[in-house]
């Protein structure tokens, strides 16, 4: 049975960090619908391992590892996210650039993170959407730092050369 207690817990563990948690599903996924139904997902999955949490890294590099897992899990349940991720390039290729896009339209960083794989896309919003070092993102990924090194410049470097970006740092 669950105590009151254990339910307020609960709320506040997603009040503080519910906004981390679906933009990471967000912009991973490219649906905003599915990444809610998965940041849901990953709050239940947190909870009930919470016991796992060892208090080594930060709670939310452990709590986005829950959610990556979980859209690992989703993703191989169903096609649905090789649709999305196909579509958004597809609409990346066709649109002008000079057109202006709704909000809800795809954005210029959902194009970004289209032309990279789903790892690099994973470690790439880890560490510029939410911030997390890169010890933090090899503990979420089970990789090593200096493979979370690597995966971070050649994603920046794919998303340089496929939009043709200048490296102001290297000429």
């Amino acid at each position: 049975m669950v105590s009151s207690q254990d339910t307020a817990a609960f709320g506040e563990l997603v009040r503080r960090h519910q906004s981390h948690v679906r933009n990471f599903l967000r912009k991973l996924s490219g649906d905003h619908t599915l990444a809610d139904d998965l940041a849901q997902d990953s709050f239940i999955h947190a909870w009930e391992k919470l016991q796992t949490y060892s208090g080594r890294g930060s709670f939310i590099g452990w709590l986005l590892k829950v959610a990556y897992t979980t859209f690992l899990q989703s993703k191989r349940k169903t096609k649905r996210y090789a649709e999305i991720i196909n579509s958004a390039g597809h609409v990346a290729d066709q649109e002008s650039r000079s057109q202006v896009l709704p909000d809800d339209e795809i954005t210029d960083l959902e194009k970004f993170l289209a032309v990279l794989t789903e790892e690099e896309r994973a470690i790439m919003v880890m560490s510029y959407a939410c911030g997390l070092s890169h010890r933090e993102i090899g503990d979420a990924t089970d990789l090593p730092v200096g493979t979370v090194k690597s995966v971070i410049f050649r994603g920046k470097e794919k998303i340089r050369n496929s939009f043709d970006i200048k490296d102001h740092n290297h000429g």
